[in-house]
């Protein structure tokens, strides 16, 4: 049997299938408006039109795969140094012995442990919209794992998977829920009761199926080199200022609006003191800190080649087509059916589209219309974009921190897809209940 296509000869595919999308896709577009506040552009609805626009050449095809690099600088900037610091915290030890002190508390208690890492990392992607920024973690997060006795499918499962499962179930996910709120211009946090008694339920759910897995799939433990498990004040500072770092960086994109490059300078800062109170030096902290690099260079290129896909497909000029082709069928459903096929409709869409951000602001203006004419409430509408386009993010391939993440692994697309797919499918199931309450309730 051949071996499976690496995340790299993946996503190379991907572009060239976006490439060629471009030729049979027919070239159309909607009408746009800025808004002069924020700069966004916003769809105006009703308003698609077939296109006559220069094809996408060979020169093009070549220039997105840097272009896509180029585009998505900020946030390779952003693995490279969290990577590149907390490689540096591990070499000073304090890591080791944080996780060998967590290691003999939870002993004869690992299913506890797994649960209240999946709830850690649900709450990030529910409150700050986490998951890129679980790259940078994954050596560390697969090291506590088989310190549990746990794989790296529940490694993964844990913090990535988790954090997709808070930012689609969330009831403030500023990057998914307050944006398709704004452009279906419902009150922020509306209907936030309902969603938190979605997303309690979904997580109870999926830990279960985590816990099940777990259990069944058990291996080896390795012992963690944890300088005989003592913890010396220099570990205990370093780790103390960890926790400090992610409670900044939490406060700074809930309150001061922050970006990447915030929380790359914050942890590109931590990174040195930590190397420095490690006893490490200033050349060795340097040294290290480039070896860390190292370790992130791919991850980093699979978010690039990512957004080279979304570059080609705008470039060709057939979003909106795909756009108009898979929602504009819907007006003729029932209210409930109509709020399933469009979760079902932004599961697709999330394909060529893995920013779900840029899905809300280009679908909810062409959705809420449809929504009013069926009857269909505004708020499900929302919940449709939330469920059916944030958890594709635990399987499409054009999802770049999810590659870099199994790459990180060690693991094969066709393998990860071997172990997500039953608790995706649960996930979704959950998801179209909700949206058929709600649509038969007046949520």
């Amino acid at each position: 049997m051949k071996k499976f296509p690496n995340a790299f000869i993946i996503m190379l595919g991907a572009i060239f299938l976006a490439w060629m999308l471009t030729f049979i896709i027919p070239q159309g577009s909607f009408e746009r408006v800025t808004d002069p506040a924020t700069g966004i552009s916003r769809v105006v609805n009703d308003t698609y039109h077939q296109i006559e626009g220069d094809p996408v050449s060979v020169m093009d095809f070549l220039l997105s795969i840097p272009n896509g690099l180029i585009g998505r600088a900020d946030l390779i900037v952003l693995i490279l140094l969290i990577g590149g610091c907390f490689y540096v915290i591990e070499k000073t030890g304090a890591l080791a012995q944080g996780l060998g002190k967590i290691v003999s508390l939870v002993s004869g208690r690992e299913g506890i442990a797994l649960i209240a890492v999946t709830a850690m990392f649900t709450t990030a992607g529910a409150t700050i919209g986490m998951q890129e920024e679980v790259i940078g973690m994954m050596p560390v997060l697969i090291l506590f794992s088989r310190a549990l006795g746990y794989n790296t499918f529940v490694a993964i499962g844990v913090s990535y998977g988790a954090t997709v499962l808070g930012s689609a179930f969330s009831p403030m996910n500023p990057f998914a829920v307050l944006i398709a709120q704004k452009e279906a211009e419902l009150p922020l946090l509306s209907g936030s009761g309902f969603r938190l008694v979605v997303l309690v339920i979904a997580f109870i759910v999926y830990s279960a199926y985590l816990l099940r897995y777990a259990r069944k799939n058990r291996v080896e433990k390795i012992a963690l080199d944890t300088d005989h498990h003592k913890m010396d004040s220099g570990s205990f500072l370093i780790l103390s200022l960890l926790v400090a770092t992610f409670g900044l960086v939490t406060f700074g994109l809930l309150q001061w609006d922050w970006s990447f490059n915030e929380l790359s300078a914050c942890f590109f800062l931590l990174g040195l003191v930590a190397g420095l109170l490690g006893k490490m030096g200033i050349n060795k902290t340097g040294e290290t800190y480039i070896e860390g690099f190292r370790e992130m260079i791919f991850a980093g290129v699979i978010i690039g080649l990512a957004y080279s896909i979304t570059l080609l497909l705008k470039e060709g000029m057939v979003i909106d087509s795909i756009i108009q082709g898979l929602f504009g069928p819907l007006g003729n459903l029932p209210s409930g059916l109509t709020g399933v096929s469009m979760l079902l409709a932004h599961a697709v869409l999330h394909l060529p589209v893995p920013s779900y951000s840029g899905q809300a602001i280009m679908t909810m203006p062409i959705l809420v219309p449809l929504s009013d004419l069926v009857g269909l409430s505004r708020q499900v509408c929302v919940l449709a974009y939330q469920y059916g386009a944030v958890l594709m993010d635990m399987v499409v391939p054009t999802n770049g921190a999810l590659m870099a993440v199994i790459a990180l692994g060690g693991v094969s697309y066709d393998k990860w897809l071997a172990f997500v797919w039953k608790p995706i499918l649960i996930l979704f199931g959950i998801g179209i209940v909700a949206i058929l309450v709600g649509a038969y309730t007046g949520f």
